[in-house]
C-alpha cells in the first residue's frame, strides 16, 4: 500500500502579529533577538534587539542592556545606549542613563535622562532617476550669430 504524499509548497505560512512580554518575576541575562512587539517589565542585562517592531520597557523594568528597535517607549529603568530607527518615547516616570539615536524623540516632564542624543533623520525614500529632457534653455542662443552680453540694442 501507498500513501498520498502531501506537498506544504503552496500553503500559507502562518504569520504572528501579536507581541511577547516578559513579567515582572523574570530575569534574563545574554541576548534577546525579537520579530514581534516586546514589553519587558522584569530584568534584562545584555542587548535586546527588535528591528521594525516596537519595543516597550514597562514602569517595573530594570534593564542594562543596549536597546535597538523601531520604536522604543520607557517606562522603567534603563541603564544602556537606545538606538530607534523611527522613535523613542521617554515617559514621565522613566529613568535612562545612556546615548540615544534616532529620528525622533520626545521626553515628557519629570523623566530623568543623562547622556547624549544624536537625531538622525530618516532616509529619505529613493526618487527614480529623471531622464534629461530637452528644454528650451537648450536651444536658446543656438543661431549662428555670435551675441555679446550687455550689447542688445547699440550699433
Amino acid at each position: 500500500m501507498s500513501s498520498a504524499v502531501r506537498s506544504f509548497d503552496n500553503e500559507p505560512v502562518p504569520v504572528r502579529t501579536g507581541s511577547a512580554a516578559l513579567g515582572k518575576n523574570v530575569t534574563v541575562k545574554g541576548q534577546i533577538f525579537a520579530r514581534e512587539d516586546l514589553t519587558i517589565d522584569g530584568e534584562v542585562e545584555g542587548t535586546v534587539e527588535c528591528h521594525d517592531h516596537r519595543l516597550t520597557i514597562g514602569p517595573n523594568a530594570r534593564v542594562q542592556a543596549g536597546l535597538k528597535a523601531r520604536e522604543i517607549i520607557i517606562q522603567g529603568s534603563i541603564q544602556g545606549n537606545v538606538e530607534a530607527a523611527d522613535k523613542i518615547d521617554i515617559k514621565k516616570e522613566a529613568k535612562l542613563i545612556g546615548d540615544i539615536k534616532t529620528s525622533r524623540i520626545v521626553i515628557e516632564d519629570g523623566a530623568y535622562f543623562k547622556g547624549s542624543i544624536d537625531i538622525s533623520k530618516a532616509a529619505p525614500a529613493p526618487r527614480p532617476a529623471a531622464p534629461p529632457a530637452a528644454t528650451s534653455a537648450q536651444t536658446v542662443g543656438a543661431s549662428n550669430t555670435p551675441t555679446t552680453a550687455g550689447a542688445a540694442g547699440t550699433k
